[in-house]
């Protein structure tokens, strides 16, 4: 997964070790849904799973197989699993500049409710803040 994300310059850069922790009993509870063929990892979507709430902090798909409708897969596949956990929505970050990701959010009914100044680093730029209300 890791080197998908590498390659994807939008999303989130974490390291080997954060990867790692993702399977470990130490940390906050989260999802991990992953789309692929038959040989490599397409997607992915990561998100932390609190009481009444789930973050996504990650949707990654490679570069060749965009505009197929795997990062909307990934995100209504994690919907239909926290509606069936009982929460009542799901939030997340994504980059002002990241005009496709705005749309794909926007069309599945995030809604944007805030904005942090300069959240992101390498380039700096403000994060705006989306949620989808589950119940």
């Amino acid at each position: 997964m890791r080197n998908l994300e590498q390659r994807s310059a939008g999303a989130a850069h974490w390291t080997t070790e954060q990867y790692r922790e993702l399977f470990t009993l130490e940390v906050a509870e989260r999802v991990v849904l992953v789309a692929t063929d038959d040989v490599d990892i397409a997607g992915f979507v990561i998100a932390r799973c609190l009481r009444d709430e789930w973050e996504i902090e990650n949707v990654v798909v490679d570069a060749e197989r965009r505009q197929q409708g795997i990062a909307r897969s990934l995100i209504q596949e994690l919907r239909a699993a926290a509606e069936l956990a009982g929460v009542a929505s799901i939030i997340l970050e994504v980059r002002e500049s990241n005009l496709a990701a705005l749309r794909l959010y926007e069309s599945i009914g995030f809604t944007q409710e805030g904005r942090r100044k300069e959240y992101y680093q390498v380039p700096a730029e403000d994060a705006l803040l989306f949620r989808l209300t589950l119940h």
